[in-house]
């Protein structure tokens, strides 16, 4: 089988901890360039892997042999650098938040449509099995009705992730548009949508800056959450989670609760309402912690797309959805008024 030949662009830490290695692991995949504005970035990877090096997107964008690309930039680039890389005829898989606005999102998912190229976006969540067993215990109706949930992803913040600490381009508004809510929440509001195999009907939302000092975007936020069948719950978003991080989620139903990614032993515990509680160790959700990152399943499900020649799992509508959520949080926020979801 022919290898698909990718291409990286940006060489900061999600490619670093996600991208390179993931890639690297796939036997379908040769990593053909990295690209880089910072030289010294992009020749570690070149120098392990053998790809070519480019500081000039233009330069990687017209090399004829590269059949796929990973769009690893600061927000605000996301979607003119993917809709470039469709139009050059490239697939893509593009770092969520897929883009800063629906308008953006939109020309996104209509330059896939038009090049005839694959786009997806990178969630994780849904690929973590204990996310997957949950969505099939709610289908197969083990909790019964669902009446609520909460679900929170929190850590530190990006300084401790980033490849460029507190200088990062994630606390530069103009480059990230967003702060928590794009890093953290988006991914939340993606796995709530999987979960549950519905969308979301209004959005309330609190999004505000607490914790970090210069700096224009949020770093906190807390978001209501109201699904079509009438399932509330909540979404916590917070880069001020110094001692220990969260990325639980806990959902409430009318035959038991069960409790994802919150337990330190068990990553999926199910409490009857009666009998004994089911539980069992799926293994980790990721982490930005030292030795958290296991594969996540995108980089694979991607490939997977291109060679089955079928659309991705996180299509560019997927991800578009996602951040419809966010961005009604931050709508919610300014106006102090619930958004409906058309």
């Amino acid at each position: 089988m022919k290898k698909v030949r990718v291409g990286i662009i940006g060489c900061g830490s999600i490619t670093k901890h996600r991208h390179f290695p993931e890639y690297m692991a796939n036997e379908n995949v040769e990593i053909a360039a990295v690209c880089d504005l910072i030289e010294d970035r992009a020749k570690a990877f070149a120098d392990q892997s053998g790809a070519a090096l480019y500081t000039s997107l233009d330069h990687l964008l017209n090399d004829p042999s590269i059949d796929a690309v990973s769009v690893n930039l600061p927000n605000a680039l996301h979607a003119p650098v993917t809709i470039k890389a469709l139009q050059a005829g490239k697939h893509v898989l593009c770092e969520k938040p897929m883009a800063t606005s629906i308008e953006e999102a939109d020309r996104m998912i209509q330059a896939a449509d038009e090049a005839g190229r694959k786009l997806m976006i990178g969630h994780n969540q849904r690929f973590v099995e204990s996310h997957e067993k949950a969505r099939e215990y709610i289908k197969e109706g083990k909790l019964g009705r669902v009446y609520s949930f909460r679900t929170a992803f929190g850590h530190g913040g990006p300084e401790g992730w980033s490849a460029d600490g507190r200088d990062s381009w994630f606390f530069d508004k103009e480059k990230a548009f967003i702060g928590a809510m794009g890093d953290l929440g988006v991914h939340k509001s993606d796995l709530v949508r999987f979960i549950f195999d519905q969308d979301a009907a209004e959005v309330g939302g609190f999004v505000d800056t607490l914790a970090k000092e210069n700096t224009q975007v949020d770093d906190n936020a807390v978001c209501i959450i109201k699904l079509k069948d009438g399932t509330m719950g909540t979404l916590t978003a917070s880069w001020s989670h110094n001692k220990f991080g969260d990325n639980s989620t806990i959902i409430y139903g009318e035959k038991g609760v069960l409790r994802l990614e919150d337990d330190e032993e068990y990553s999926f515990i199910f409490y009857p309402l009666e009998g004994e509680p089911e539980k069992q160790n799926l293994g980790k959700i990721q982490t930005n912690e030292e030795g958290g990152q296991s594969k996540t399943g995108v980089i694979d499900e991607f490939i997977e797309s291109i060679l089955e020649d079928r659309e991705p799992a996180v299509s560019g509508l997927e991800g578009k959805k996602a951040l419809e959520i966010v961005l009604a949080a931050l709508e919610s926020s300014k106006s102090k008024k619930i958004i409906t979801l058309s």
